[in-house]
């Protein structure tokens, strides 16, 4: 029979364990479910809601399979950001969130990502070639460059211009702040967020909004004063969709969806990017076979080879399981009350699937903290044992854009340059926000740049 009786969890006073979940998030979640197995319950501030972590598959596919009526997530849940708003697709639930969806599903179909292919190549070799054989540097900040460039010419479809520079300084100013963990832990406890002028952290955080919207609605304004029916930048998709009833996205619902997008997807890409760079270079034979298949595909390969290159795949797959960007799913909040596992639970508890703790089960993934894309290519896993995107109605709605990116600036980095990791100490994960990101974000150095494709190289005279 099932038991009202929560999943066991630590005894120790609820803002401690926030301070640990906020300071040392993966550590904390292994000791837990290792002193309590593959469900156990935090207590979290601000308010101390039960929060019930899950990494057994068979209880995560219940999570993805039972009705929203009875189980959802969104801004009950806990889920959005000030930043969002509320109608973003994060934060609606019910009817709104299933219309929102399926609105921004026809632009984020497989297929039309090819079309991106000829621009994100182009962004990645502009931004690539400021790099200098001999030279060392931190490879994040260079494909955070690259997915904001991503986004913002093929999301938001803006020119290199005015207002593409400005956008581009305050949504950098606003997505990488100097201290993230404060960020998190204003996010965390709404009291914290007073306006006290343009110093305090608040305050600043709210005036960088204003300006973003400012530029974001000016561009709304003036695609609709201008209707052009040749775009084919996402934002234009959005306009042009229309819901059952033949209605279009409001100016705020565009606004909410496009900040949505960009949060979810540029700190995510260019971390999972920068990760993907350290485990190809720190396992020598990962690079040599991944450098074969994409050598095999010529010169100037077809977006869709690379797309369909399965040792490619393989890497990005395993890079994504490794140190997931974003360790857990979604909140989904219990709305009546709901069986799993043998626990019945009541409305108002939180159920958070935990995407780093399923990833390193080593009942399905053996010796789960080596990097090992052959996992990939030798079975295929469940949705509710390999989720970095997430599941059920509330799965990614950008993960073939996401995938589709990674894997093309990945093709074009290691087919035009030599790199060699410039540091031999592994490189940890840490908190960065709400997210999880490469400690001192993997530096690399420069040791050729590749010509044509081939297993020839140019290099500086002092490293001959």
């Amino acid at each position: 029979m099932p038991t009202l009786k929560l999943p066991d969890g630590p005894q120790t006073h609820p803002w401690i364990q926030t301070f640990q979940w906020l300071t040392n998030p993966l550590e904390y979640m292994e000791a837990c479910t290792q002193r309590y197995g593959d469900m156990f319950t935090l207590r979290l501030g601000p308010i101390f809601t039960p929060q019930v972590f899950i990494s057994n598959p068979q209880a995560i596919q219940q999570i993805f399979t039972t009705d929203p009526k009875q189980l959802d997530s969104g801004a009950a849940a806990g889920v959005g950001a000030p930043l969002l708003g509320q109608y973003s697709l994060l934060s609606l639930e019910g009817k709104p969130h299933q219309r929102q969806r399926k609105l921004l599903t026809p632009p984020f179909h497989g297929e039309r990502m090819l079309s991106y292919a000829q621009l994100t190549r182009s962004i990645t070799e502009k931004v690539t070639s400021k790099w200098q054989v001999g030279e060392s540097f931190s490879v994040l900040p260079f494909m955070q460059e690259i997915s904001f460039e991503v986004i913002l010419k093929a999301v938001f479809g803006l020119e290199d211009g005015a207002r593409y520079q400005k956008l581009k300084e305050l949504l950098i100013a606003l997505l990488n702040p100097k201290q993230p963990i404060w960020r998190a832990v204003m996010l965390l406890f709404p009291a914290l967020r007073r306006d006290l002028g343009s110093w305090s952290p608040w305050g600043r955080y709210l005036r960088l909004r204003s300006s973003i919207d400012e530029l974001i609605y000016a561009e709304i304004q003036e695609r609709r004063s201008h209707p052009d029916s040749s775009r084919t930048d996402i934002l234009s998709l959005m306009m042009a969709s229309r819901d059952e009833a033949g209605e279009p996205m409001t100016d705020v619902e565009l606004r909410d969806e496009l900040m949505t997008l960009l949060v979810a997807g540029h700190e995510t890409t260019a971390s999972s990017l920068a990760w993907a760079l350290y485990w190809i270079h720190h396992q020598p034979q990962v690079r040599e076979k991944l450098l074969q298949e994409l050598d095999s595909l010529g010169e100037n390969p077809d977006a869709n080879a690379i797309l369909r290159s399965p040792y490619l795949n393989a890497v990005c797959s395993e890079t994504l399981r490794l140190y997931p960007v974003a360790m857990l799913m979604l909140n989904r909040l219990v709305k009546s009350p709901l069986s799993i596992m043998g626990y019945e639970f009541e409305p108002g508890t939180l159920l958070v699937g935990s995407i780093y703790l399923t990833h390193h089960r080593e009942d399905l993934y053996p010796q789960s903290k080596q990097f090992q894309p052959e996992r990939f290519l030798e079975r295929q896993f469940a949705m509710s044992e390999y989720l970095p995107f997430g599941g059920g109605n509330r799965r990614c709605i950008g993960m073939a854009f996401a995938l589709f990116e990674m894997k093309s600036v990945l093709a074009t980095v290691l087919s035009n340059w030599e790199m060699e990791l410039a540091e031999s100490e592994p490189v940890q994960p840490i908190r960065k926000g709400l997210l999880s990101a490469p400690k001192g974000g993997v530096r690399m150095l420069i040791t050729g740049k590749r010509l044509q494709n081939q297993r020839q190289f140019q290099t500086t005279s002092s490293l001959v």
